[in-house]
């Protein structure tokens, strides 16, 4: 626990390094230290999933969770990059979109291969009923919000889909076991804080006005938190 959260803190000094030189400008540099934070919630859920004692491949969920934070990382550097390379914003937006669109479909893997109630089917198609409404709620609510999506549509609405099946079916799970499992409540709570980060993120990339220094550092406060409380959920397994 003590090396968990000692790598925590490391990545929350990194994380304010990272701020003041993105709020300066887009860089490299800049990319390089955010890609240094989000090695760190990979570091912590390794340490938290050794921690557990169920390492074994018997326990899927802690490669499936694993693979979903290496996909952050990913996701991380090529949605920066796009600051830093404009003639490449397309294919790099697009790229981040889909590995991180990709790695919630790990995180929901896992959740379903671990924690889904044999038989209460309700419980899973429910919650991704209410995430494909969320996500097509979001799109029309493209104009009131001063969005512009564009030909992004489509894959803004496959990742939103993406996005809400994880805070919903963790939420649902999280239900079921009335709120007694710190694994799920966790997952729930981190994915809860990612979604806000992005709902944050959707404004600096579609709207006007919206990237103001306020608006970079909520986003990031939340991603960060979100993915950090995913991470230590292997703790509690």
């Amino acid at each position: 626990m003590l090396i968990c959260n000692a790598l925590t803190v490391l990545a929350a000094i990194l994380l304010i390094f990272y701020l003041s030189e993105r709020l300066k400008k887009s860089s490299v540099k800049a990319t390089f230290i955010k890609s240094v934070v989000s090695v760190f919630f990979i570091a912590v859920a390794l340490c938290a999933w050794q921690l557990s004692g169920l390492t074994g491949v018997s326990r899927p969920i802690g490669y499936l969770v694993l693979l979903g934070l290496v996909l952050g990382l990913l996701g991380d550097v090529w949605l920066d990059l796009k600051f830093v390379f404009p003639t490449e914003d397309d294919p790099l937006t697009y790229s981040g979109f889909i590995v991180f669109g990709v790695g919630h479909l790990f995180y929901i893997a896992g959740l379903i291969s671990y924690f889904y109630p044999k038989g209460k089917i309700a419980y899973l198609l429910v919650p991704i009923l209410i995430a494909v409404l969320l996500g097509i709620g979001n799109l029309l609510l493209e104009k009131p919000m001063k969005l512009r999506f564009g030909k992004m549509k489509p894959v803004v609405f496959a990742y939103s889909l993406c996005l809400f099946s994880t805070v919903m079916i963790s939420g649902s799970f999280a239900l079921y076991h009335a709120f007694q499992l710190s694994t799920l409540n966790l997952i729930f709570l981190g994915s809860v804080l990612f979604a806000i980060s992005d709902l944050i993120l959707s404004g600096t990339y579609f709207g006007t006005g919206k990237d103001r220094p306020v608006d970079i550092i909520c986003n990031y406060l939340f991603y960060y938190s979100g993915q950090f409380l995913i991470a230590y959920s292997l703790m509690f397994l």
